[in-house]
């Protein structure tokens, strides 16, 4: 479940059709000034993120200039995107050093591709310091962007303070059980502020049963395919996570909240408005 950090050089961490989450794709990409990236994912839809710096993206022909203006790290400044239909030819070029999100999902559609502005990014901010909950959501291909996207949602979270928790009441979406529960794979990819601070990932695959827990570190990729799968940070450490959500026959992800603790949705502010977001 847990990917270690690592330089992967432009190739894939998430591949197409991977074993643990085969709806998911993701690659990190890391380009000087003038250098150029090229990738086409049959079967997938995808979305081009800077981490930081700029980048112009070409589409099929269809250009999108200046894409990203995040310098020093993802809290220095808003994330954008650029949509990527099923199998299409994309291009990134680095107009200044960048390393660049792309995320996927399956698909068997082809849509139209289309950019995602600071104006358009859509925020959510949940939870509280009382609860250790405090967290802020911002979806670049979220509620927005329904009826462009297949199955694709992707989104920026932020912890809001130092130390906490996120990703509960725990939760999962491993089973097509509508109107209860939606298949979604998720892959995450952390990084700390500062960089050396650490966090827990914790993955519960059945209820009152120990599950297993991972160390994340700055740049850790999880990959979740089922289980309750609650994080958190250590105190004095700021969190991020970069999230795919990838679903099996829809896009909007329905959570099914673990039983043990779905009573605290009543007791933490903002979960439904939360929950709302993932359409």
């Amino acid at each position: 479940m847990h990917i270690a950090p690592h330089d992967n050089k432009n190739v894939p961490i998430v591949d197409a059709d991977d074993p643990t989450v085969p709806l998911n794709y993701f690659n990190i990409v890391k380009l000087k000034a003038g250098e150029a990236f090229e990738y086409q994912v049959p079967g997938y839809e995808t979305c081009i993120v800077p981490a930081t710096g700029t980048v112009d993206v070409s589409v099929e022909g269809v250009e999108f200039k200046a894409l990203g203006n995040r310098t020093a790290d993802v809290w220095d400044g808003e994330p954008e995107g650029v949509y990527v239909p099923v199998g299409a030819k994309a291009t990134i070029v680095a107009t200044r050093d960048t390393e660049t999100f792309i995320a996927g999902a399956k698909y068997d559609k082809v849509l139209d591709p289309f950019d995602v502005r600071v104006a358009e990014i859509d925020k959510v901010q949940y939870g509280s310091d009382d609860t250790k909950t405090h967290r802020k959501i911002k979806h670049i291909l979220g509620q927005k962007q329904n009826g462009k996207v297949g199955r694709l949602l992707v989104s920026e979270l932020f912890t809001v303070g130092q130390g906490g928790w996120s990703g509960f009441p725990a939760h999962k979406h491993d089973t097509d059980n509508l109107p209860h529960e939606t298949r979604h794979d998720e892959t995450y990819n952390f990084r700390f502020r500062p960089n050396h601070g650490s966090g827990v990932q914790i993955l519960q695959r059945e209820e009152g049963k120990p599950g297993d827990a991972y160390q994340l570190m700055d740049g850790s990729t999880i990959m979740i395919d089922k289980g309750y799968h609650p994080c958190a940070v250590m105190p004095g450490y700021e969190m991020y996570y970069f999230t795919i959500l990838g679903g099996l026959s829809q896009r909007s992800l329905v959570q099914y909240f673990q039983p043990t603790h779905a009573y605290q949705i009543e007791t933490i502010p903002g979960i439904k408005d939360m929950v709302a977001k993932f359409k």
